[in-house]
């Protein structure tokens, strides 16, 4: 059965309360992956880094990222104060991520290749630090916002709706940057370097915004209710090892693994076939399409909030996310014939297609994970968000910077040459086809590790009853 809303004892979290928990994805969006983004026009087609060092940089930003998550999850599950557990990290580092976030453009346009390579790999390891800062204590306060089952999905639709906001603004980098408003009078050239510095200064002073409007709006319900605030502290090793044996955990991270790796591997993909397939090699006019794209992400991915809030809501969370990655394998089957130069806005529906599926994918991930946090509660009598965040943010960052590294190794091996201003006609098969398959090939897998997910609609009723008979509501 499905869950029924929730009773009268139990107060729904205020709209003001999930909208400003759901303005923490400026952060996410921006401290994670804006640089991810922004690092190919500004390093790759300015600077002339090779795709090959960029993608290894990528890479071992994320290795450095998979480091520091485990230590802020379980530093945030063990800390006490009269803020609570997560917001006073929420606060500080917010700060110190909207100061750091232009550092990373802070270059001489004089260097060396190599020189450029060791400031992407030092600046971007700092940087993802600080971002774990936040990004750990924020997971974990969305897990323990509601206990009811349907309210969860509503917080993560918010947030992913939300989201739809900053991640336009990814999608503008690149019209931004290549600005002719910033062409250097002495060269004639278009200084994207100075173009990405003013950029990201502009973003950098909303992320501190927001760190301020979720630190002063949010609750921590299941610290204030003392469930967490006098447990025993959680050690280290229960931050990796000790979640890893929670069975519906495991379920819902290979899933995640699966999707994360697929689609992040041609995450560079959709950029150069847009600018040297359909645009024929003209970047300024394939950073226009990619704005337009952006636009119609944001259009279609908040259209698949409220789907895919309505299919959890008849099916339960298990039968929406199924149809998410048959839907989203259907997608990455289209971008064969989405992405053509016949009919270039076609392209645009490849983008919006792809964020509608991949909002859904999000808001439900981010629910299943409460209920499976439930379940860990049941077995282990203690609240440990910040380890079940820290440890899926662990496998999952370890899995993406191999498929971000393996980007920019997959593009080399399209036969792409960055100092061309046209690709062979085998290039732009290969990635063609690339963009087209390997996601396919990681949904398969995710699809396969979903139907080991035992948290049935019914099961969550049951768990929840047992847990309020033994310590009370919250």
């Amino acid at each position: 059965m499905i869950p029924p809303p929730l009773d009268p004892a139990h107060k729904r979290v205020p709209v003001s309360e999930k909208v400003a928990y759901g303005l923490g994805a400026v952060i996410d969006m921006w401290g994670n992956w804006l640089y991810v983004g922004m690092v190919w026009t500004v390093f790759g087609f300015y600077l002339h880094v090779s795709s090959s060092l960029i993608g290894i940089a990528l890479m071992l930003n994320r290795l450095f990222d998979a480091v520091s998550d485990p230590f802020f999850g379980w530093w945030s599950d063990n800390v006490r104060t009269r803020w609570g557990r997560r917001r006073p990290f929420i606060l500080v580092g917010s700060i110190l991520a909207g100061i750091g976030l232009p550092l990373l453009f802070a270059v001489p346009q004089d260097w060396s290749e190599m020189q450029y390579f060791w400031w992407m790999v030092g600046s971007s390891a700092v940087y993802i630090t600080i971002v774990s800062c936040v990004m750990m204590p924020y997971n974990s306060l969305g897990y323990e916002m509601t206990p009811d089952y349907h309210e969860r999905t509503q917080i993560f639709a918010i947030r992913g709706a939300i989201q739809k906001g900053p991640e336009v603004f990814m999608f503008f980098a690149s019209a931004f940057v290549t600005w002719s408003i910033w062409t250097d009078a002495d060269t004639g050239r278009v200084d994207y370097l100075r173009g990405a510095q003013i950029y990201t200064a502009g973003l950098g002073l909303i992320m501190m915004i927001v760190g301020v409007v979720i630190f002063k709006t949010t609750r921590e319900r299941y610290y204030e209710g003392v469930v967490a605030q006098h447990q025993e502290k959680t050690k280290v090793a229960e931050t990796i090892w000790q979640t890893i044996k929670c069975k519906p955990f495991r379920a819902i991270l290979a899933m995640a693994f699966a999707y994360g790796m697929g689609t992040s591997m041609v995450g560079t993909l959709g950029f150069h076939c847009t600018v040297y397939y359909v645009c024929s090699g003209d970047q300024s006019l394939g950073s226009q399409w990619n704005a337009y794209m952006g636009l119609m992400g944001m259009v279609m991915g908040l259209s698949g909030v409220p789907f895919f809030s309505w299919v959890s809501r008849k099916v339960g969370k298990r039968g929406a996310m199924k149809t998410v990655q048959f839907a989203a394998i259907a997608v990455f089957a289209a971008t064969w014939w989405l992405y053509t130069p016949e009919v270039v806005w076609l392209q645009m529906f490849a983008t919006g297609l792809i964020a509608f599926t991949g909002a859904g994918f999000n808001m439900l991930d981010g629910s299943m994970m409460a209920d499976v946090l439930d379940a860990d509660e049941l077995e282990t009598g203690k609240r440990r968000e910040g380890a079940f965040a820290a440890c899926r943010s662990w496998i999952l960052k370890v899995g993406m910077a191999a498929g971000i590294g393996a980007s920019g190794m997959i593009l080399q091996a399209t036969g792409f040459n960055s100092e061309l201003a046209e690709q062979s006609a085998q290039t732009i098969f290969n990635i063609r086809f690339y963009l087209a398959a390997i996601p396919i090939v990681g949904l398969v897998i995710a699809l396969v590790a979903l139907y080991r997910f035992p948290l049935t609609p019914s099961r969550m009723a049951e768990i929840r009853g047992e847990l309020e008979s033994r310590r009370g509501t919250v």
